[in-house]
């Protein structure tokens, strides 16, 4: 690991340690709460999920949350936290079931998942993407279901389909002048969100391989180095850290290319004194007079992000994944 991630990953980690209270919706912090709590504890548990698999020499940092979830995973009011969200309410219960802590009583997992509608389970009516998430979902989560194979829908995928504005243009084709043309985004946020989903989902932050080869890995490959060089000149943090794992999940060694370097320094630049990343970007960060509830709202997502960016590149990466 070098220093620059070294760094980042220690201070966020213990950032997210020291803030556990604003993560559980049952402590005293959760009346001060602004967020989405039970995004928040979903958002916890894929970081808890994903450390378990990669080890590392901060792992132990996570030790608190773990003991946290495994509390809350067993709480049969917590699920109802989902039905805040009805709109997200299915795709909750069906990451609850999936990131349950292992070795503890799943009764409150099982009859989540009891509760899911048939047809959430199935492709009709959803997007490739959203098809890819519950897939990839259901599967952690032993989850009957009928979503087609990922070899079908990977050809379908953010990856693969979407392509990036000309440089120098805008979204309206209106061209721009050298200097602006730095600052237009060759992707759409929404865009550059689901382009690392959808590596996120096929290739199990790294541990499985996507089935893009060829000319189509080399697309998506040049698709993430242009929104990376965009998000560290925008200071879009958030963004910036997804798009370094998406690097990382497409086989390449971000600390080893320009783009996936840079993103690193931006985010330890980013990085305040006691850990935390203070925003989704500087446009968005939270100042330092903010009350606490409010500071974690901001805060947290990117931070959590940035811990997660750590570990998967810490981990090491499959031998199949080598070039």
């Amino acid at each position: 690991m070098t220093s620059s991630l070294d760094q980042l990953s220690a201070g966020t980690l213990d950032w997210l340690g020291a803030n556990l209270g604003h993560f559980d919706p049952y402590a005293a912090d959760a009346a001060t709460a602004t967020h989405q709590q039970a995004k928040a504890v979903l958002e916890l548990a894929l970081l808890r999920h994903c450390s378990a698999r990669t080890g590392g020499p901060h792992v132990e940092r996570l030790d608190g949350a773990t003991a946290l979830l495994r509390k809350l995973w067993q709480r049969p009011e917590f699920p109802r936290l989902f039905d805040a969200h009805p709109p997200s309410a299915p795709t909750y219960g069906l990451v609850y079931a999936a990131l349950a802590p292992d070795g503890i009583d799943d009764t409150v997992c099982r009859a989540t998942l009891a509760r899911l509608a048939p047809d959430f389970l199935s492709p009709a009516g959803k997007s490739p993407l959203k098809r890819m998430e519950i897939r990839f979902y259901a599967d952690k989560a032993g989850a009957d279901h009928t979503i087609e194979p990922y070899a079908e829908l990977v050809g379908q995928s953010p990856l693969v389909t979407l392509t990036a504005a000309a440089p120098g243009s805008t979204e309206k084709g209106e061209t721009v002048t050298e200097d602006a043309a730095t600052e237009v985004a060759p992707l759409t946020n929404s865009e550059g969100y689901s382009l690392t989903h959808a590596a996120f989902f096929l290739g199990d932050y790294g541990r499985t391989p996507t089935g893009l080869y060829g000319d189509a890995l080399a697309h998506a490959r040049e698709l993430v180095r242009r929104m990376l060089d965009h998000c560290v000149g925008q200071d879009r943090w958030d963004l910036a850290a997804e798009l370094v794992i998406t690097q990382f999940i497409l086989g390449l060694d971000p600390l080893r290319t320009p783009a996936g370097a840079a993103a690193v320094e931006c985010l330890v630049r980013a990085q305040r004194s006691d850990g935390a990343i203070p925003g989704r970007s500087a446009a968005l960060m939270a100042s330092r007079s903010a009350p606490a509830g409010e500071f974690f709202r901001k805060a947290y997502h990117t931070t959590l992000v940035t811990a997660l960016m750590t570990l998967v590149l810490s981990a090491g990466r499959p031998s199949w994944h080598r070039d």
